[in-house]
């Protein structure tokens, strides 16, 4: 599988076991309709350089807003498995996840006090 067109990167730092630094870069392709579906599916690929395999993968969903938050959610399942510690910006989780608690400290969600 190709990755495509690239519409989201973020570099990671990694320190590995051993105390030695490294970088891990993950992207994401554009999400595309999947050509093996007769239903309309969708694909998002994506990608993790830095950490021995770095195959194209995909994840897939009913429309492409679905594809890419599966995507996103399978890279971080699979940087979590990985050995070393690996940091981006001091955020849980490495920023891969959305938490609206967090957002609404600097901006107010519209219709709440």
């Amino acid at each position: 599988m190709e990755l495509g067109e690239i519409v989201a990167e973020r570099r990671i730092e990694g320190v590995a076991q051993d105390g030695s630094h490294f970088e891990v870069v993950i992207r994401f392709g554009a999400p595309r309709p999947d050509p093996l579906s007769s239903n309309g599916d969708w694909e998002c690929p994506h990608q993790i350089v830095g950490l021995g395999d770095e195959t194209v993968d995909a994840a897939f969903g009913a429309d492409s807003l679905q594809a890419l938050l599966l995507s996103v959610y399978a890279v971080r399942i699979k940087l979590a498995e990985s050995d070393g510690t690996l940091d981006w910006l001091g955020m849980p989780e490495l920023g891969l996840t959305v938490d609206p608690l967090l957002s609404t400290l600097t901006h107010p969600v519209p219709g709440t006090s």
